[in-house]
């Protein structure tokens, strides 16, 4: 059976090498988890190694199932966020081991596959309105661009909260041949990826990523860039020095523990792991497949059952393999912005993961001043979709304009989602423009639910 029959490539728009393309770009985009995830859960008390290879197999799965269950090109991977709430609030806040914080994560993913079944999940995502789902995908590309800035210690933190990087005094304290080259390899890196944009150059966020870490490896061969692994700036070239070698599984298979599962404490632990996963992925869907013009008339989203049962199922296998929630990637709009509309697109990108077992230190090695350029581009593709939002119509526009600020401000898709749901119906509510809308009942039952979650939790 060819491609073009398992795929619908024309009925897409697409053809196999744009496909291919856009996954290989996912996949740079998203590199990095195989290097950060390992790094936060073994904080946790878990062995770092078994990380790794839980989280490339477990996107590997996930990502495959994405492909089989809905032919998108969304690719899934341990989500950023949720890694740092399992290690940081629920293990060292919390006092849980790890083992326990696995099987929270694991019940949440079988509530998910009954959620995803009863189509509870595809309502929620039915039931908000157009220009809100236009304001995530928005929110969603500030949130990624500001995340680019930081990967790339183009944003610090400072008194003010954030501020500029300043070369003056990395020149001063003798660290910018670590970090000051860095920040400047990747403002060269956002210009290349620009122009080639521009240029309209083929997988320009691929190269633009392939550059950036040439240019950095050239750097580290004249001397211009010293490697500081104490500081986090590592050495630009892959290393090989243990020969190819899966990293055993074994520290971390099967290691849940079921002893608190009746515990107010863990009830809490994994409905804050639910809520984070359900309305992360949802932003994600809705935020990328309204980029892609993917979304019907009517602002829903086909076959998304599919693809919520691929990550149902993804972060149920991956805490069984031992790793935190696995969630679809915002990352994925960056092979949407090159040209990726179906599942080839993941399909490569899922392929990439499970030969990132076998090539880690390739993997490893790019860093994130190379990927952050990517992110900042794809951050201005998607908020060009604020052009669709009526912004004549206050009682659409405000929800969205908090909708979009709430994401960047509060690092977070869900806390995005949660405010533009409340005041988008509270707005319309008070206004008396709720009947004339046409509201559903769940976007009410939803916006109780948001302002109970900040009461409660």
């Amino acid at each position: 059976m060819s491609l073009e029959k398992i795929f619908h490539l024309k009925e897409n728009h697409t053809d196999v090498k744009t496909e291919i393309l856009a996954g290989v770009t996912t996949f740079m985009t998203m590199a990095y988890i195989l290097a950060v995830n390992p790094n936060i859960l073994s904080e946790s008390g878990m062995d770092r190694g078994a990380v790794f290879t839980a989280t490339a197999l477990a996107s590997f799965i996930a990502t495959c199932l994405m492909a089989a269950l809905s032919n998108y090109p969304f690719v899934l991977a341990p989500g950023m966020g949720l890694n740092a709430y399992f290690t940081y609030t629920v293990v060292m806040g919390m006092g849980f081991s790890w083992q326990m914080a696995l099987s929270a994560v694991f019940v949440e993913g079988i509530i998910f596959i009954v959620l995803s079944l009863t189509n509870v999940r595809e309502a929620i995502f039915n039931a908000i309105p157009m220009n809100l789902k236009h304001a995530v995908s928005v929110g969603i590309g500030l949130f990624i661009a500001f995340i680019g800035l930081q990967n790339a210690k183009i944003v610090v933190d400072s008194s003010t909260l954030v501020t500029l990087f300043s070369f003056k005094s990395s020149i001063k304290n003798g660290t910018f041949q670590s970090e000051g080259i860095t920040v400047l390899l990747a403002l060269i890196g956002l210009l290349i990826t620009a122009i080639l944009l521009v240029k309209n150059i083929k997988g320009n966020i691929l190269w633009g990523i392939l550059s950036t870490w040439i240019l950095g490896i050239l750097c580290q061969f004249a001397g211009i860039y010293v490697p500081n692994p104490e500081a986090g700036f590592y050495s630009l070239l892959p290393d090989f020095s243990n020969g190819i070698s899966i990293p055993s599984i074994a520290p971390t298979f099967m290691h849940m523990d079921f002893s608190k599962v009746f515990t107010m404490d863990f009830v809490v632990i994994m409905f804050a792991f639910l809520f984070v996963d359900m309305f992360d992925t949802l932003g994600t869907l809705i935020g990328v497949a309204s980029k892609a013009d993917m979304l019907d008339e009517n602002g829903k989203l086909p076959k998304i059952k599919g693809a919520l049962m691929a990550d149902a199922v993804g972060t149920a296998a991956g805490a069984v393999l031992g790793t935190s929630t696995t969630t679809t990637f915002v990352e994925s709009a960056s092979g949407v912005a090159e040209g990726g509309r179906t599942g080839l697109t993941s399909l490569t990108a899922a392929l990439l993961f499970g030969l990132s077992l076998f090539l880690s230190p390739i993997f490893l090695a790019i860093p994130s001043f190379a990927t952050a350029p990517a992110l900042i581009i794809v951050g201005f593709l998607m908020l060009t979709s604020i052009t669709k939002i009526n912004f004549e119509n206050f009682t659409e526009a405000i929800p969205a304009f908090i909708c979009i600020i709430a994401m960047p401000f509060m690092y977070s898709i869900s806390e995005g989602i949660s405010f533009g749901v409340i005041s988008y119906v509270v707005i319309n509510l008070v206004s008396g423009k709720a009947k004339e809308k046409k509201i559903s009942l769940l976007m009410y039952i939803l916006a109780v639910l948001f302002i109970l979650k900040y009461i409660m939790i």
